[in-house]
């Protein structure tokens, strides 16, 4: 895996035809405004932010995506708006965060129920560092449990992009064989690379805040877009890395079954 090539490429990435991203920016623009028509008791303005809200629930988990599978497909392309694919595809990737985030749930849920009755025992009888002790290691433990299951989750988005399956995406054995193809180290690496430099990014671009009226607009509108774009072309980059393994493997079993058919 070329790091270094993987994570220029991303961030080439928006910027090759970023008129695309307009409809991305107007959301955040539209969404921006709900705070701005509450304060100003205006409900005309705060349904129209809440509207988009909605619409941005239901378009940009599916565009983005898209650009995972663009990435996968080394596609320098950005994906055009298209309301019943993207929802279509939002409404996958809402099930599939649900069904990855139900284990870290349950532990949440369990804990309460074991920790709690105990926990406020603790407190009552004044036992602080007892209490401080219990709470910290059911904190520390549903912590790693959910970072587990986030991390497959992004590896699931991503064989979900490239497969176009949902099943394929619930399929941890799967997902956990993608990962270990693609290499823990070069996760790890990449992982590290890409929120150093997205972090400079945003911080650096954080101070366009400071602009009077239009600051948090600009930076709603233009570089979170821009910085989720980078991500998940980039996640679309690392899959891409076995992504061709898998059609490697699907030629190799066409060419099995014509060799069949022809000795038939």
């Amino acid at each position: 895996m070329d790091l270094s090539k993987l994570v220029l490429n991303s961030f080439k990435y928006p910027f090759r035809n970023i008129k695309k991203l307009t409809v991305l920016c107007l959301l955040f623009v539209f969404i921006a405004i709900i705070p701005i028509g509450m304060i100003a008791n205006n409900n005309y303005i705060t349904a129209v932010g809440v509207i988009a809200f909605f619409l941005f629930i239901l378009l940009v988990p599916g565009y983005f995506l898209s650009m995972i599978k663009l990435g996968s497909n080394h596609s320098a392309m950005l994906p055009s708006f298209n309301l019943v694919n993207n929802i279509y595809d939002s409404i996958r990737v809402l099930f599939l965060r649900i069904v990855y985030m139900i284990v870290p749930a349950a532990l949440f849920l369990i804990a309460l129920l074991v920790f709690g009755p105990s926990s406020r025992n603790l407190i009552n009888n004044f036992k602080i560092i007892e209490f401080l002790a219990t709470v910290g290691f059911v904190f520390v433990l549903i912590l790693i449990v959910y970072f587990i299951f986030e991390f497959l989750l992004f590896f699931a988005k991503a064989r979900l992009a490239y497969f176009n399956s949902l099943s394929e995406a619930l399929n941890m054995k799967k997902v956990v064989r993608d990962i270990r193809n693609i290499g823990i180290v070069n996760i790890i690496k990449w992982l590290i690379v890409m929120a150093i430099l997205l972090n400079a990014i945003s911080f650096v671009s954080s101070f366009v805040m400071s602009i009077p009226y239009v600051g948090f607009l600009i930076y709603g509108c233009i570089v979170i877009p821009i910085i989720e774009s980078i991500a998940n072309y980039s996640l679309g980059l690392l899959y891409s890395n076995i992504a061709g393994n898998y059609d490697d493997s699907n030629l190799k079993q066409i060419d099995k079954q014509k060799t069949e058919i022809q000795k038939d």
